[in-house]
């Protein structure tokens, strides 16, 4: 059994102080003051701002709500608990391996196979399908909001070739992904393909048959489950419904931190659309831990460029990402560390059964 442990070491710590110290360079460079940030955050309303983070637990509930209605339609008995600590679990791993766009959804799909004998597959389809869904619902939010600022004449320059660019990419990537999801052979020979790359680097030292015989029956069952789902129209209207919900919840989170430091000009609008952005470019694998650093100098410029004043956009920027990185970090931690007392527990338990 692989062990869960987490252990902490100096670049784990060493990291996040780089990228903390790369975004308070980047508000000093905009003349942020650092004082008036801190006289904002002072008089914080806390009730509101609470009230934000419970909204963060509810857009993790209901992600994996529509995680929980793509599993059990595959008949992969997982229950809602475990679905929601393999979530947050997910979630840690998000934030800690520099692969967000990947590490995660694959943390998911190993524990449910740990779970289960023979659900690789079906578990990779479920996570493929939502990220589908997620993808969809992103494009789709990039494009209102865009609508809606060009409505309000908020829209132009950098702003406006940042989200063609992003909608151009991500609907490349969907293009590319249904493919890969509907071409059997495709996927057969990336499998292939890279078993034998794997052999030749490590000079023959790698026997990989029974392996690649593996991959191989999970990438057939992942296909079946694929197209077990395009006959299956209920359970997508009901996964991509609380993947909706998520989302706004999501979206909600941006605009409660604006309302608990009482300011209101911020349109949604505009969150629409920064929040897309931040998602898209935030899940780009970059190499950085815990990803402090570029996230918050992205997310400030983008409330900069919607006309939100510089010591506000900062503000909320250390407001969002304590409740988006850092409360959940701490909460996928905790889940990290419960699925490992558990891990460690089965043993002992199925010898005292026996």
């Amino acid at each position: 059994m692989v062990s869960m442990k987490f252990k902490v070491t100096w670049k784990t710590i060493l990291m996040p102080v780089v990228g903390l110290i790369a975004f308070f360079i980047y508000i000093y460079i905009f003349n942020v003051d650092i004082l008036q940030i801190i006289t904002i955050v002072k008089g914080i309303d806390l009730s509101i701002y609470s009230l934000a983070a419970i909204v963060v637990l509810l857009d993790t509930l209901f992600f994996t709500l529509a995680w929980y209605s793509l599993l059990r339609f595959l008949s992969v008995k997982l229950s809602m608990t475990k679905s929601l600590l393999f979530v947050w679990f997910g979630t840690f791993m998000d934030i800690l391996i520099p692969a967000e766009s990947i590490s995660g959804e694959i943390s998911k799909i190993y524990l449910v196979a740990r779970e289960q004998d023979g659900t690789t597959g079906k578990a990779t389809a479920s996570v493929v399908a939502q990220r589908l869904i997620g993808m969809s619902i992103n494009i789709v939010t990039l494009f209102v909001g865009a609508v809606f600022l060009l409505m309000e004449r908020q829209l132009f320059g950098i702003m406006l070739n940042l989200i063609l660019i992003l909608v151009t990419l991500t609907f490349f990537f969907l293009l590319l992904l249904l493919l890969l999801c509907i071409k059997e052979n495709w996927t057969l020979r990336i499998v292939d393909v890279i078993i034998r790359f794997a052999e030749r680097a490590t000079r023959g030292r790698w026997k990989l048959n029974n392996f690649r015989g593996d991959v191989v029956d999970a990438a057939r069952a992942f296909h079946g489950a694929m197209r077990e789902y395009g006959h299956a129209p209920k359970t997508l209207f009901v996964a991509s419904s609380f993947s909706i919900i998520s989302w706004t919840l999501a979206l909600t989170v941006f605009y409660v931190s604006f309302l608990s430091i009482g300011y209101t000009s911020i349109s949604w609008s505009a969150i629409l659309v920064i929040c897309s952005i931040f998602t898209a470019i935030k899940s780009i694998p970059l190499g950085i831990p815990f990803e402090v650093g570029l996230p918050e100098i992205t997310l400030t410029t983008l409330f900069i460029l919607v006309g939100v004043p510089p010591q506000t956009s900062a503000t909320v920027t250390i407001l969002v990402r304590i409740l988006t990185l850092w409360f959940r970090f701490f909460v996928g931690f905790a889940a990290q560390q419960w699925l490992g007392i558990k891990a460690m527990a089965e043993p002992t338990n199925k010898s005292d059964e026996a």
